[in-house]
């Protein structure tokens, strides 16, 4: 290399802004996985609080509509949810629908949004017992 010369090779650094652009790609797709993992999360959660709420329900129909629907609405805000609907039908099963808030990232809207999830639970019928061969039930 002539010391005199102030020539400098033209790929020089070059290698700097790929790495940049690089990196910026892998950050990017790193937070689309985050934020879509994020909303999976809130799914579920919104659907465990339904299905939760549904079960509360389920287990005081019999008591009627205000006891089953005052511990379903427990169970959903315990749960970070708000129960939006609750119905105990006639045959003692309990129709519940909830909503459960989700923000996404500053960065892809900020705004708080309500989902709606719904659910339905009642009893099941009495398990039947096989007889010993010969008797009758």
């Amino acid at each position: 290399m002539n010391q005199g010369t102030s020539e400098r090779d033209p790929e020089r650094g070059s290698a700097t802004l790929w790495a940049v652009g690089l990196m910026a790609v892998l950050m990017a797709a790193t937070m689309v996985i985050v934020y879509v993992g994020m909303a999976r999360v809130a799914r579920h959660r919104g659907q465990s609080a339904a299905d939760l709420s549904a079960l509360a329900a389920a287990s005081r129909a019999l008591q009627g509509q205000e006891p089953a629907c005052t511990a379903a609405s427990e169970v959903a805000t315990a749960n970070g949810a708000q129960l939006e609907r609750c119905t105990i039908n006639e045959d003692a099963t309990a129709d519940v629908w909830v909503s459960f808030p989700f923000t996404a990232p500053a960065a892809a809207t900020g705004v708080t949004r309500r989902p709606h999830y719904h659910a339905r639970a009642g009893p099941v019928s009495p398990p039947i017992h096989p007889t010993p061969s010969g008797q009758t039930p």
